[in-house]
């Protein structure tokens, strides 16, 4: 990619129009040459971006994100303003990125006449009518709890849980602005869920992991534990941040294991697990 199209493509967030490829320079058959040879990937119609080596080193759910994001930006474009990006499309530009979400098409919602879905993107008629809006970047979203509440009505009761509970943690939305999203979605399909995962949702989980296991454990009945609690020695020194305390009953229940303890995991799990069991705590992980 020459400079004239690197900054075009900046400009864009990281994507490019055909035209932008031509007043750079290429011609339509290099553009067909680049996307053959993989270096460029062709977004939506009229549309590309160049993958580097960086991103073809990605696990495939960041790559994913950084192809959805992209796709994104260049079908809000091609729509003119007809359409606003909403449901997980949306929760991405806003940050939340919860792996379980499906990000096989770009989903927006129409402000202006009727659209038609493809394989790439699906087209939502605004249906609680859209009142509010949200621009980065240029690109109009829903605002951050109504895309919450749009996609948790049809994704599974953890992953609803699991979006919730980051949206809060990266304070996206806070728990009102998520009880008052789920008002104009009455009566529609899955807002039972969305209404539920919303009451459940807690900022203090750090992962998708903890947020299952939450779940998991509301599921069999176990009373509702102490997030990333802190645990002290009787001076008061700090021993431990647990990510589930049963303080009742002396349980640590901890979900991520030696990969939260990067380089060293193993000896730091161990010491901090003799350290919990010597001042009478039980841990599971």
């Amino acid at each position: 990619m020459n400079l004239k199209l690197e900054v075009a493509a900046a400009g864009r967030g990281g994507w490019f129009s055909r035209r932008d490829a031509i007043v750079a320079g290429y011609s339509d058959a290099d553009l067909r040459r680049h996307v053959a040879s993989g270096r460029w990937v062709r977004l939506t119609r009229g549309a590309y971006a160049e993958r580097g080596a960086a991103v073809e080193e990605m696990p495939s759910w960041e790559r994913a994100v950084w192809l959805h994001l992209r796709t994104a930006r260049a079908v809000y474009h091609r729509l003119h303003g007809r359409a606003v990006v909403s449901h997980q499309s949306a929760l991405l530009l806003h940050g939340v990125r919860v792996s379980e979400l499906d990000l096989r098409r770009v989903h927006v919602t129409r402000l202006l006449g009727a659209g038609r879905s493809d394989r790439a993107v699906c087209q939502h008629a605004a249906r609680p009518s859209v009142d509010v809006v949200c621009e980065m970047d240029g690109v109009r979203t829903t605002y951050a709890a109504r895309a919450v509440v749009e996609t948790v009505r049809a994704t599974s009761y953890p992953v609803a849980v699991s979006v919730v509970d980051q949206t809060l943690r990266l304070r996206v939305a806070t728990p009102e602005q998520l009880a008052d999203a789920l008002t104009p979605f009455a009566g529609r399909g899955g807002i039972r869920q969305a209404t539920r995962a919303v009451e459940f949702g807690d900022g203090r989980a750090e992962s998708v992991g903890e947020s299952w296991l939450r779940v998991a454990l509301a599921d069999f009945g176990f009373p509702p534990p102490l997030p990333q609690a802190e645990i002290r020695d009787e001076y008061g020194v700090l021993v431990a941040r647990v990510d589930f305390l049963f303080e009742r009953y002396g349980v640590i229940v901890e979900f991520d294991g030696a990969v939260k303890y990067g380089e060293g995991g193993r000896a730091a799990l161990i010491a901090e697990k003799v350290s919990l069991r010597s001042g009478g705590g039980l841990c599971h992980r």
